[in-house]
């Protein structure tokens, strides 16, 4: 497994090692051992599947309570991942971080908890896959404005398009509106 630090202190772009031939491919996407030596000490609690089609956007989500470290990736399709730092006392506090994970480049994201994050679809359909290292709390949700001018996210939206939003996301807050972590 290559590990590549980003530009956001503590989230990691994964690439794990693939073997493929004319069959397909094989690749281990998780292994405790493995992800303890990289630093990254997570107790995993739930696995999420979406899917969802070109043009949507999910986020940008995090937890007040019951927050999630998250190990992202796409199994189908592609998309544009985004993590941004909720947390006060880091140097990257208010920064986003933005990448491709598609089916074809195997990567995956580890983002910590703290970290609000979301991605856009940007093929006909992407599967994502994640894995939380904390349940799913809809009580203390919030959802950072997708489009929030203060933190500034460069989503790849085709000139002139708006993404799909849920009905949550369509009242995402304003960067001076969430909370934060310390």
């Amino acid at each position: 497994m290559n590990v590549e630090q980003t530009a956001l202190k503590d989230v990691l772009l994964l690439h794990p090692r693939v073997f493929g031939d004319e069959r397909g491919f094989f690749m281990e996407s998780w292994n405790a051992n493995t992800f303890r030596e990289l630093g990254i000490d997570a107790d995993f609690v739930q696995d999420n599947h979406s899917r969802s089609a070109r043009g949507i956007l999910r986020g940008l989500h995090y937890q007040t309570a019951h927050t999630q470290g998250k190990l992202v990736r796409v199994v189908a399709g592609s998309v544009f991942d985004v993590a941004v730092d909720l947390r006060r006392s880091s140097p990257t506090f208010g920064r986003w971080y933005g990448v491709e994970l598609s089916a074809e480049n195997h990567r995956m994201l580890w983002v910590p908890a703290g970290f609000a994050h979301g991605f856009y679809v940007t093929s006909e359909v992407a599967d994502f896959q994640y894995k939380c290292t904390d349940f799913y709390d809809p009580a203390s949700e919030v959802s950072l404005a997708w489009n929030d001018p203060t933190v500034g996210v460069e989503w790849p939206l085709p000139a002139g398009a708006t993404p799909q939003l849920s009905g949550k996301d369509e009242k995402g807050l304003a960067w001076g509106e969430i909370p934060l972590f310390n």
